[in-house]
């Protein structure tokens, strides 16, 4: 990072106190500071004369005020020097606002590297790094954390049964820094603490690579991509570390309790983090193990620029900080793997013996077989085969069916010409809240009363798609003897249990059984797969598993059930073969030149701004430049340019991406949006 020195902070000259201005402090009287902003050329380190009235609160990693440029702007003190560069004059410290150092060199370093690798400025990821100060926290007494319990035997043995885990779990334990990604299978066969149900094998996994960091005198931070995940593990860490043996580090919780946790973990009197993904930051001392739960949910990737995601971030704090690494799922993301296939990584591989015994039992119905029995299956949502055992499952225990869409229909087409029904005001999709209500528009909310289609004239409606709501509804007329409940992103639900009882739920949302699943229907395949995405594939396998790992093993009856079509996705699935499907995925994607298998830039801006920043780009022979595509916007024309790079040439190319925001920024031309490896676009 650059650090000269602006002359616009003349002031202090450090080398000789100035007559009649403030006393300085005696022993390091400079201060480094890394300034709160997001402007691009201003991303670098600022030094200030420290006063003696500061000189014991001005200690590396709190936050300070400072005078830059005719204003005001925060910031966070990175080191005390005991001299400046030469010929340059400092301007002092102006305030600092809280003596608690809250940016510590790690975490600094991290944040760094994590700029680097995103073209981006440092100061959003700090942002991202150290919540908000809540300064009644800091004035208040300082609660009384514990030391994590000894796991139970159970929980130390989950690992055991993968081929390598004990290898692992002994690598952590004596103080070693080992990287694995694991695919789990669902139902330990171990007792697993009260009230967790099925599905809970990863916690267990988790929670005993957690035990032999800690087992060494390390700590450890576990990253999940929502709050529902974050909950359960802070349920089973109650159960198995004591609930105050871990700090919990999630936004949901809001500021107060999110501040005070970070705190306890700054301090150092906790060893353990868990949190969602800017919990990946968390400045755990002495880290001895990072676990990053389903690396592949896009919950991971910050919204805010410079779009990191937990993965990357972890990656690069085990290189960093010499910590292990755990990357765990019920599936396997293509990058996840990669780590396998270049050997940064090792797989904790399950045999396949234990692996079927484990995993209920999964029918197609688009094999030969359904297709033959059921001659009505190209037109039926629900299949013989998953009505069968939906009624079969409900006698023995809860059933889940997992749909696409939420809502009741969610989708309206002219039952005429098949043409997409659009709201007349704002051209927005049209949709049905319910069986007795109105056509309303998904955007504006207008409802279209009087709706004729705009290609034939016909006024009549069909469904396009069903949604979670209408699925309840006809299965409650399929199975009344079943209490049906729905469980979305509106309406969560945490568990469900007893026999009886029908769940639709969309992906993401299905409740915990609490002795498991007896059947699991996985309607809407063909219609998730028909979705124009690079990642479309891997995320409806990924939904698929999650669901699945919620049901009972093949010895105890489970069942599930997948409507869809005959593809290289359903045999996957079939298979039980998540690790298989992402290397072809690699294979492919390397053929075509496609991340993950490279790097990719997004450049989005202002027509003649976005061509000329892309036209100036000094980058290898190798970068692939794919563009500009236009994108027609209320007020102005917009250009997107694709950069697609090998991953040696990495650092090359987002250093220039990053010193060319620098250069347009201190021009003052138009904002030019770069995402590094923001593939979720294509």
């Amino acid at each position: 990072m650059d650090v000269s020195q602006p002359s616009l902070l003349q002031g202090f000259d450090v080398s000789r106190p100035a007559p009649g201005g403030p006393r300085l402090a005696e022993h390091l009287p400079v201060a480094r500071v890394l300034l709160e902003t997001p402007v691009p050329h201003l991303d670098q380190l600022y030094d200030y004369a420290v006063t003696a009235e500061l000189d014991e609160q001005a200690v590396a990693g709190t936050r300070v005020r400072v005078r830059f440029g005719g204003q005001e702007l925060g910031g966070f003190i990175t080191e005390r020097r005991a001299e400046t560069d030469a010929g340059v004059k400092l301007q002092p410290l102006h305030k600092v606002v809280s003596p608690e150092p809250v940016l510590s060199a790690h975490v600094l370093a991290l944040c760094q590297a994590v700029a680097a690798r995103y073209a981006g400025v440092v100061s959003d990821v700090v942002r991202a790094a150290v919540p908000p100060r809540m300064a009644r926290v800091e004035k208040e007494e300082r609660p009384a954390w514990g030391e994590p319990a000894p796991a139970p035997e159970a929980t130390a043995e989950s690992l055991a049964a993968y081929d390598g885990g004990t290898a692992f779990l002994g690598e952590l334990a004596g103080g070693a820094a080992p990287r694995a990604v694991i695919t789990l299978a669902p139902n330990v066969p171990a007792p697993q603490p009260a009230g967790n149900g099925g599905g809970a094998a990863w916690l267990q996994a988790i929670a005993s690579a957690v035990a032999a960091a800690v087992a060494a005198g390390r700590g450890a931070v576990v990253v999940a991509p929502d709050q529902r995940d974050v909950d359960r593990l802070c349920e089973f860490f109650d159960a198995v570390f004591g609930a105050t043996a871990y700090a919990r580090l999630t936004a949901d919780d809001g500021a107060t309790a999110r501040y005070r946790n970070f705190l306890a973990v700054s301090r150092g009197d906790v060893r353990i983090a868990v949190g969602t993904r800017s919990a990946a930051f968390a400045p755990v001392a002495d880290l001895g193990l990072a676990v990053l739960w389903e690396d592949h949910d896009t919950s991971h990737a910050e919204p805010r620029s410079p779009y990191q995601h937990a993965r990357e971030i972890l990656l690069l704090r085990s290189e960093l900080e010499g910590c292990g690494l755990l990357i765990a799922g019920w599936s396997r993301s293509p990058e996840a793997h990669r780590l396998v296939l270049t050997g940064w990584a090792r797989e904790l591989k399950l045999p396949r013996p234990v692996l079927r015994r484990r995993a209920p039992r999964v029918l197609a119905t688009s094999d030969s077989y359904e297709v033959e029995r059921d001659p009505t299956l190209h037109a039926a949502r629900l299949p013989r085969a998953a009505w069968q055992a939906a009624h079969d499952g409900l006698a023995r225990g809860p059933v889940l069916v997992q749909v696409a869409r939420t809502g009741f229909i969610p989708a309206l087409r002219c039952e005429r010409c098949r043409e997409p029904a659009r709201c007349l005001d704002c051209n927005g999709p049209l949709e049905l809240g319910s069986r007795e209500a109105a056509p309303r528009c998904r955007w504006c909310g207008t409802f279209a009363h009087g709706w004729a289609c705009l290609s034939c004239g016909f006024q009549r409606l069909r469904a396009s798609s069903i949604g979670a709501d209408r699925t309840a509804e006809e299965l409650g007329r399929a199975f009344p003897q079943a209490r049906v409940v729905s469980a979305t992103g509106a309406n969560p639900r945490a568990s469900v249990s007893g026999s009886g009882v029908l769940v639709v739920a969309t992906p993401g949302a299905e409740p915990v059984a609490v002795d498991g699943y007896a059947a699991v229907l996985l309607l809407d395949g063909d219609r998730m797969l028909a979705r124009d995405s690079l990642r479309t594939a891997e995320e409806v396998l990924h939904r698929w598993f999650a669901a699945a790992a919620l049901g009972r093993a093949r010895d105890d009856g489970g069942v599930v059930v997948a409507t869809a079509a005959e593809s290289e996705v359903l045999r996957a699935f079939v298979r039980w073969d998540a690790p298989g499907f992402a290397e072809r995925e690699l294979v492919e994607r390397r053929e075509l030149g496609l991340p993950p298998a490279v790097r990719s830039a997004v450049v989005t801006g202002p027509s003649a701004a976005a061509d000329a920043f892309v036209g100036a780009l000094e980058l290898p022979a190798e970068v692939r430049r794919i563009g500009p595509v236009i994108l027609e916007e209320e007020e102005t024309v917009k250009h997107r340019w694709l950069l697609f790079f090998r991953h040696a040439d990495g650092t090359a190319v987002t250093g220039r991406l990053r010193e060319a925001k620098a250069v347009s920024s201190a021009n003052r031309e138009p904002i030019v949006n770069v995402r590094v490896d923001g593939d979720t676009q294509l």
